[in-house]
């Protein structure tokens, strides 16, 4: 079956191929169609109304089964920030740097019991024929004083699991214990009842 994963993030689309092309997906991205995917306005009040957005538009220009993510990091003292504006936590124009170093100084002085995180993937599923559904994973960690790691992408250099840094770990391990690990572990099963 041919799929579209509707991102425009490339570390997102390597993750969501890592695990769907073993699955025995014929997965389309950005990359194969003759013009970019347009701008999504996340205006979703959750991780899943905002990959629904993501997900019909993708189907709108394509006609394919579209897959899409909302991601974030919620931080309990933060009363749940960045959270659904994970990616642009820093303001107009954030890097992945630049929000890192805002979290880190919203945190300073907070000690490390008090650091509790949660990350959180939202994945969306829409057919042709009008059918969709939406899965959650979580990962629980906290946020580190300081990065740690040379891998990953966004918050992974801030933000440690039961495994370790997301930032240290491999490819294949973040993808055991990851928030979007955990998504698409539900999402192969749910994807089940509709194929």
């Amino acid at each position: 079956m041919k799929v579209l994963i509707a991102t425009k993030n490339h570390h997102k689309l390597k993750e969501l191929e890592r695990i769907l092309i073993p699955m025995g997906f014929d997965v389309v991205s950005e990359n194969d169609l003759p013009h970019p995917l347009p701008e999504v306005e996340e205006t979703g009040v959750t991780y899943e109304e905002n990959a629904l957005l993501k997900a019909h538009s993708g189907l709108r220009e394509t006609g394919l089964v579209t897959v899409a993510d909302d991601s974030g990091l919620s931080v309990d003292i933060l009363d749940g920030a960045p959270g659904l504006y994970s990616a642009r936590y820093s303001g107009a124009g954030a890097t992945y740097a630049s929000n890192n170093e805002k979290l880190l100084a919203a945190l300073k002085g907070v000690p490390r019991e008090q650091r509790t995180a949660t990350f959180v993937s939202a994945i969306a599923c829409v057919f042709p024929d009008g059918r969709e559904f939406t899965v959650r994973g979580e990962c629980k960690g906290y946020v580190a004083e300081k990065a740690c790691g040379s891998g990953g992408f966004g918050y992974d250099p801030l933000f440690v699991c039961s495994a370790g840094c997301y930032a240290a770990l491999s490819p294949e391990e973040k993808d055991k214990v990851s928030h979007r690990g955990n998504a698409l572990r539900l999402f192969r099963e749910e994807l089940k009842k509709y194929i």
